[in-house]
């Protein structure tokens, strides 16, 4: 199964919390413990294909892949918030996760799902936490 996540709504560059000033902020996809596929947050849209190897077990599906996350049962990809020094070094700040288990209703019906997600939450900051409607919506892809 390919999971296609497509952000839109991004931050921008440039974000203030509390006594933290960040003014290089990008997004990306968690692979292991590093981040891949960057993109700025200023960025009109986002878009990464991962794909999810889907295993059938008697208690139910279990997801795998270089991004996937997590204990069996309590699978993830993550969105991970960074700002990137002048050195392209990555500062981890923020993390949006994403779990597996909410693909359980298309597998075994489509090879694709693509996930809508809003990266900027309520505050006008990067999107964090487990993401949830309306945050994120699911759906099969018609390609």
């Amino acid at each position: 199964m390919l999971l296609q996540i497509q952000g839109h709504h991004l931050p921008g560059r440039v974000w203030r919390a509390r006594d933290e000033y960040y003014d290089n902020i990008h997004v990306g996809i968690q692979v292991g413990k590093q981040p891949s596929e960057l993109v700025r947050g200023d960025a009109e849209s986002s878009s990464w294909t991962i794909p999810i190897e889907v295993v059938a077990r008697e208690d139910g599906p279990d997801f795998r892949g270089v991004a996937v996350q997590g204990r069996r049962g309590e699978r993830f990809v993550y969105l991970t918030w960074g700002d990137v020094g002048e050195d392209g070094s990555f500062a981890m700040f923020r993390r949006a996760k994403l779990m597996l288990a909410d693909l359980e209703p298309f597998v075994g019906s489509t090879q694709k799902v693509i996930a809508r997600v809003d990266l900027t939450d309520a505050r006008g900051g990067p999107q964090c936490a487990r993401l949830r409607p309306p945050a994120m919506t699911l759906e099969p892809a018609t390609d």
